[in-house]
């Protein structure tokens, strides 16, 4: 037996991929409204956090 026949005699089963692909969507959505309205002069800050030595109180 295939796994599809198992897939196809669970009730509702149906639903799961839509709720998937929204899911996707809606993420795909909202990270690109961030992307477009994050300052600059964070994206900046974030850029260079690989750079910048740490300090005393981060080494704890």
């Amino acid at each position: 037996m295939k796994f599809i026949n198992y897939l196809e005699s669970i009730a509702g089963v149906g639903i799961f991929p839509l709720i998937s692909l929204l899911m996707f969507f809606l993420f795909f959505v909202v990270l690109s409204i961030w992307a477009l309205k994050v300052s600059k002069e964070h994206l900046e800050k974030m850029k260079n956090i690989p750079f910048e030595k740490p300090t005393d109180s981060e080494n704890n």
